[in-house]
Formats: structure tokens, C-alpha cells, sequence
């Protein structure tokens, strides 16, 4: 009887170590899946493709660390499947949409990928597999969702009506090499924290969820790319505006170490910053006392 509670009790956990590995699979899955509709030029599929990947993405470690099954080899696995679905998948996306036509435009696609392998290396080095609440840099779900969620809002007719004659061409390979450093950089981005109703964190990320549920069914098209854009946009003010409050003193270093009235220089006393030995004597005494040390 006892064998077989165990022998169930050993599937039933085998099963769940194996399911955050099928969600990173599927987030494969999706992200090869966009790159074959994208080179078949089907660019809204390629774009909401990698999308559903990005949902994959964020399924499976919640899994892993509500099981408590975080292993190092499912936080490999994680970041090459990342590289694949949210690096190579929209920077094809993206050549094939705008950048194909110049003769040297895809090396932006390449640094953008270059960008979410360091990226990715990085963060299994200081972050990989263990929850948090922040990211040293942009994650590069984010990233790559957001450019690939620009194809569907340039369907729109908002876009059509008030942006498009943009240049867009321009703007997208500039803000593919400006996302690729901010991958890079240590901006601090929020993460999402545990879902929970006993503490105000984890309340409001249900009710973020809630809300960003509720936006999507009501108009993704218009909504996915402007908010991956906000979010970038605040982790960069954040940053911007930390780094004005730690760099800019309230007055000046020097009056205060000097104090607040003292403002005329200070005297040396040169006499008092003469050695104590000058002669050979002295050397010789010294060089005896360090021996006798010894």
C-alpha cells in the first residue's frame, strides 16, 4: 500500500516538474512559429505570435516557483528559448517589415539580438532563477513584444489618421538600437509581484492583470504596443530622475567640510609635514627596528 502512495506521489511530482519545461517549449513553439509567418510575410500573425510566447514566458517560471521547482536547468533552457522567441523572432519581424530594403539596415536586427543574448547571460548570472521584484535592465519579453506589437498597431486607425507619416522606418531602427542598450544598462525595471489579496503588492498586481485582461479584449491592437512603451519609458524617467537626486548636492562638498561659515583657505603647517628622520643614522635605526620585528 505504501509503495504504491509513494509511486503515486513520485508521478504526480514528475508531472509537475515537467510542466514549467512545456510551458518554455510552447513559448518555443510560438516563437519558431513567428518567425516562419513572418518570413511568409503574415506579419500580424508573426507579431501576435510572439506575444502569446511572451504569455508562455511568464506562465511557466510562476509555475516553477509556485511548485518550488526552479532548477538550473530549466533557467537555460528558458533563456535559449527567450533568445529565440523575443531576439531572432521580431528582428526578423522587423527586417522583413522594414528593414530589408537597405543594404546594411539588418545589422540592426543583429545587435538587437546580440543585445537580448547578453542580456539573457546576464541576468542567469544575477538573477536567473530566483523570484524578484525588479530586473537590472529591460527584460527582453518586453522588449521583443513591444516591437513586434508595433505591425498590429500600425493597423489601426488611429495610427493611420495621426501618426503615419512618421517616419517610422527611422524611428523603429533607432528605437531597436535604444532598446538593445537599455537591455544592457542597470535601469531598474519593475516586475510583476505575487499574486496574493493578503498584501497591498500582490492586490494590486491582480488588479493590474485584471485591468490589462480587460484592455486587451477591448482593443489589443491598439493597446499592446503604446503600454510596452510606457513601460520602457518609465523605467528610463525613473532612472533619470534617481540619478538627479543622488548626483546634485544640496550645496556645495567643499563648504561642507570646510563649514558653513569658513570660507577663507585654510593654513598649512608646513613644518609639521616634514619627515622625522632625515640623516643615514636614521635610516639605519629604523631598518634595525623593522628587523627586530621581523
Amino acid at each position: 500500500m505504501m509503495v504504491k502512495r509513494s509511486r503515486a506521489v513520485g508521478e504526480r511530482r514528475r508531472g509537475i516538474v515537467i510542466l514549467p519545461n512545456a510551458f518554455t517549449l510552447g513559448n518555443l513553439f510560438f516563437g519558431f512559429w513567428a518567425m516562419i509567418a513572418a518570413l511568409g510575410a503574415d506579419y500580424s500573425l508573426a507579431a501576435w505570435l510572439v506575444f502569446v510566447a511572451g504569455v508562455a514566458d511568464g506562465l511557466d517560471g510562476r509555475i516553477a516557483r509556485f511548485a518550488r521547482i526552479s532548477s538550473p536547468f530549466g533557467v537555460e533552457l528558458d533563456s535559449l528559448v527567450d533568445l529565440v522567441s523575443f531576439g531572432v523572432a521580431p528582428a526578423i519581424l522587423l527586417y522583413k517589415l522594414l528593414l530589408e530594403a537597405g543594404d546594411w539596415s539588418w545589422t540592426l536586427a543583429f545587435i538587437y539580438v546580440a543585445a537580448v543574448a547578453v542580456r539573457l547571460a546576464r541576468f542567469n548570472i544575477e538573477q536567473g532563477g530566483r523570484a524578484h521584484l525588479h530586473f537590472h535592465g529591460l527584460p527582453s519579453p518586453v522588449a521583443g513584444v513591444t516591437l513586434a506589437a508595433f505591425y498590429p498597431f500600425s493597423q489601426t486607425s488611429f495610427f493611420n489618421d495621426y501618426l503615419s507619416g512618421w517616419p517610422w522606418t527611422q524611428l523603429i531602427g533607432g528605437g531597436m538600437i535604444v532598446v538593445a542598450g537599455l537591455m544592457l544598462s542597470h535601469v531598474i525595471y519593475p516586475a510583476i509581484p505575487r499574486l496574493s489579496v493578503r498584501n497591498p503588492s500582490g492586490r494590486a498586481a491582480i488588479a493590474i492583470i485584471l485591468i490589462a485582461v480587460a484592455l486587451l479584449i477591448w482593443h489589443p491592437q491598439l493597446v499592446v504596443f503604446p503600454v510596452g512603451l510606457a513601460y520602457i519609458a518609465v523605467g528610463v524617467a525613473r532612472a533619470v530622475t534617481v540619478g538627479l537626486l543622488d548626483r546634485l548636492p544640496d550645496r556645495d562638498p567643499l563648504s561642507e567640510e570646510l563649514g558653513a561659515e569658513e570660507t577663507d583657505a585654510r593654513d598649512l603647517e608646513y613644518e609639521d609635514m616634514r619627515p622625522h628622520w632625515t640623516g643615514a643614522a636614521d635610516l639605519e635605526e629604523s631598518a634595525e627596528d623593522s628587523s627586530d620585528e621581523e
